[in-house]
């Protein structure tokens, strides 16, 4: 006879498939609540307590705590029989448990209290006494391998392999269990706790990482993480990380926009009346570094985007939906990846450094704009400003970024002298910097760069402002006749 034990707080599809495994010829055991759902459903089984001789107690704390229960579970077979049979335990071939609520139920704002009951104690002592013993057990703590199960059962049994596979889930399910735990108690007095700990699941290895000679894979089930082609290629890293920069950059765009991304950093963005004007000038703003990059756009791509885009070499393509026909246009370009917009994913960044983990989350904040210069910006001006501190913010440091009021001009990223930023933003402006404005990721420390974009023909200027020297810098603008803004906020990116 083979005994199944069901213990489930999740109850999906658990009826269905307690009926399959009676009809299989399991016998059911169960407790709780799970057992009352069984009893509505006149599913025959033995209650855990009539089992082991001890009633549930102190509020079903303690019901599957027990010897026979776990002896049943850990019990090695031609082994452990004698032992087993002396002190009347039954072997238990399959265990469906699923746990309390606790990280559902921590983001409800209970008492410490109220919330350390859904703390589940006897459920990972059965799961992970049932995962050690895979090679006699099956354990099932997720409700989507239900039907997997059904149909091993019904060709005869649960496969080595197959038993194998449940017992990894089953041991990740525990330890994102304690780590969820952990983390919120460490949390209750420091903004980040002593023992950090974080599981991602749904792992995909990739053809390798930055390089060829580098292994790598993508590990996560939502936002840019857990995003698949809908065709082409499969992403590489280095995909990813640019489909990550576009998106984050992107959301910053109410208008129809265009964002181009190139090794991490932009090479052209624009907003336009409609989302083909923003991608065709997104893409004229630096034609050669569009050749093979991330294109990310905020509309639905009809046929008209699709073919322009077909019209140059694009690794991966982002949007929130596509027509039919742009999907039939984009096909033609059979290698090129074609992402949906996924949704957000709030969650800390987290970045590895020899030896551990960088953690960096950001709460609520407000910049403070100011106008420090003697001439306000003009509308224009304005407009502009904004557009290239939005594109600043997720620029690599030191960042100069030059833009008009629908798309960036100059683009000098990643230098480690500022000036030599709005040198090289200059030298690959398309177009006349006339008018312009000016962004800076972070304070400008001298006069220089200033004055280096003024020359280039720039009139406004947005920095965070807070130099021992911003005076020397307000001077030189008010002598210039630029305006400027000071923002109170730094957008450092490395």
């Amino acid at each position: 006879m083979k005994w199944a034990l069901l213990s489930v707080w999740d109850k999906t599809g658990i009826i269905d498939f307690a009926q399959e495994l009676f009809l299989q010829k399991y016998s059911i055991m169960s407790s709780g609540g799970t057992g009352k759902e069984l009893a509505r459903a006149g599913i025959k089984f033995t209650e855990v307590s009539s089992y082991t001789g001890f009633p549930e107690m102190m509020d079903g704390r303690v019901k599957t705590l027990h010897p026979k229960v776990h002896g049943g579970l850990l019990g090695r077979r031609q082994i452990d029989d004698a032992v087993m049979a002396k002190h009347g335990i039954n072997r238990i071939d399959l265990l469906v448990v699923n746990l309390y609520p606790f990280e559902k139920m921590s983001g409800q704002n209970m008492s410490l209290e109220a919330l350390t009951e859904f703390i589940d104690i006897g459920g990972p002592a059965m799961i992970r006494a049932a995962a050690k013993n895979y090679k006699n057990v099956a354990v099932v703590v997720d409700p989507a391998d239900y039907p997997a199960v059904t149909n091993a059962i019904h060709i005869g049994e649960i496969s080595l392999d197959q038993r194998l596979a449940l017992a990894k889930k089953a041991f990740a399910r525990t330890a994102a269990y304690d780590a969820a735990i952990s983390n919120y108690l460490y949390g209750l007095d420091t903004r980040f706790p002593g023992t950090y700990t974080v599981q991602f699941t749904q792992g995909r290895t990739l053809r390798y990482g930055e390089n060829p000679h580098q292994e790598a894979a993508v590990y996560g089930t939502s936002g840019i993480a857990g995003a698949k082609p809908i065709q082409g290629k499969q992403m590489s890293y280095n995909n990813y990380l640019d489909v990550n920069a576009g998106v984050g950059l992107l959301r910053e765009f109410e208008e129809p926009a265009a964002v181009i991304v190139k090794h991490n950093n932009p090479c052209g963005v624009a907003i336009g009346s409609d989302l083909s004007e923003a991608y065709v000038s997104a893409r004229e703003v630096d034609p050669v570094s569009s050749y093979g990059s991330v294109v990310c756009l905020n509309r639905q791509i009809g046929k008209d985007v699709a073919e322009e885009i077909n019209s140059t070499f694009v690794e991966v393509v982002v949007a929130p939906s596509f027509t039919s026909e742009s999907l039939e246009t984009m096909a033609k370009k059979e290698n090129m990846r074609v992402l949906a917009l996924p949704q957000k994913s709030e969650a800390d960044e987290i970045r590895t450094i020899d030896g551990g983990v960088l953690v960096q989350r950001t709460p609520p904040y407000q910049e403070h704009w100011k106008v420090i210069t003697d001439r306000d910006p003009t509308p224009d001006e304005m407009r502009a400003i904004h557009l290239a501190w939005k594109v600043c913010k997720h620029t690599r440091s030191n960042t100069i970024i030059f833009a008009d009021q629908k798309r960036t001009l100059g683009i000098g990223a990643g230098q480690m002298s500022r000036v030599d930023s709005a040198r090289i933003a200059i030298e690959k402006a398309s177009f006349s910097l006339h008018g312009s404005a000016v962004a800076s990721d972070a304070f400008l420390p001298f006069p220089d760069t200033l004055e280096v974009a003024a020359k280039a023909g720039a009139t406004a200027l947005i920095q965070p402002g807070g130099s021992i020297r911003d005076q020397e810098v307000i001077d030189a603008a008010n002598r210039l006749h630029m305006a400027m803004i000071f923002t109170g906020v730094r957008y450092f990116r490395h």
